[in-house]
């Protein structure tokens, strides 16, 4: 078994940023290789090694020159040229190993994750080869500047849930750039009722019902909470860690790391018999 994040979230989220932290903590903390896969044709720079980048195989600007595309047609274009192409990811991955560890960074056009069919297909391929695959959805701290802006971030969030229908995560980033005494624990603990109070105070009476009808979709499927990602916190890190790989049963079946021989002056060895109890 191999096991995947699908990391995706809008553009400018912090994507690219949270699959370089994520792969620093595995290899500093956890001393295991984390190798991270470019998904998006579009990107232009990133802070992780990456392990393999689709650009080698399309992207957005070679599809806007030949075809006179704007950016979002192209990017289309280049995800369905992928899909049409999967043998290209199938041989990036083929040296896959039991317990490799991957991330697939990807684009953030909510199209790709509402009604075509582009993305579910990369993640079919994945299981198919194997992978036991984790989804996490990115919002970043600007969404929960009003109650509305977090409401859209949510509902997208549970779109790309129910479209991939995966173990699902979702990380609240750039936490780092929150004022000491932000008000996020509605946000993160999932307080529908908090959260609606706000919308019926910042919104005309009219919509009162419609966003009632969405916070009771978001409470029913359990979506509302958020992991928090603060890139100079380490035990941040280490949480959201934690909650991905548990969801895909990362680690149950691997060998701690490190030097554990004994030492090899029988001097050094203590004599547990002639301790006392």
């Amino acid at each position: 078994m191999k096991f995947a994040q699908f990391v995706m979230g809008p553009a400018g989220c912090g994507k690219s940023t949270y699959c370089a932290i994520i792969q620093e903590h595995f290899k500093v903390a956890m001393r295991r290789t984390c190798r991270v896969v470019n998904l998006d044709p579009a990107a232009e720079n990133f802070a992780y090694d990456c392990y393999a980048d689709v650009r080698e195989l399309i992207s957005v600007d070679d599809v806007m020159e030949e075809l006179d595309y704007g950016p979002n047609g192209g990017l289309v274009y280049a995800m369905e040229y992928l899909s049409e192409n999967m043998s290209w990811l199938e041989e990036q991955i083929s040296d896959a190993l039991d317990d490799d560890y991957y991330i697939f960074d990807c684009p953030g056009q909510i199209e790709l994750y509402s009604h075509l069919p582009v993305m579910r297909e990369i993640v079919d391929m994945l299981q198919n080869e194997d992978f036991r695959v984790a989804g996490v959805y990115c919002i970043d701290v600007n969404f929960i500047e009003d109650a509305s802006k977090f409401l859209s971030g949510a509902l997208s969030a549970l779109t790309a849930m129910v479209n991939l229908e995966l173990p699902h995560i979702n990380v609240l980033t750039k936490c780092d750039l929150l004022p000491p005494k932000a008000d996020v624990e509605r946000y993160v603990d999932g307080d529908t009722e908090a959260i609606l109070a706000d919308l019926r105070a910042s919104t005309h009476p009219r919509f009162r019902m419609l966003n009632e009808a969405l916070g009771q979709m978001l409470e029913d499927y359990s979506l509302v909470s958020f992991v928090m990602l603060n890139r100079d916190d380490e035990d941040s890190i280490e949480l959201c860690v934690s909650h991905v790989n548990h969801c895909i049963q990362y680690g149950e079946n691997l060998e701690p790391e490190g030097n554990f021989d004994l030492p090899e002056n029988d001097a050094d060895l203590v004599d547990f018999d002639a301790q006392d109890v």
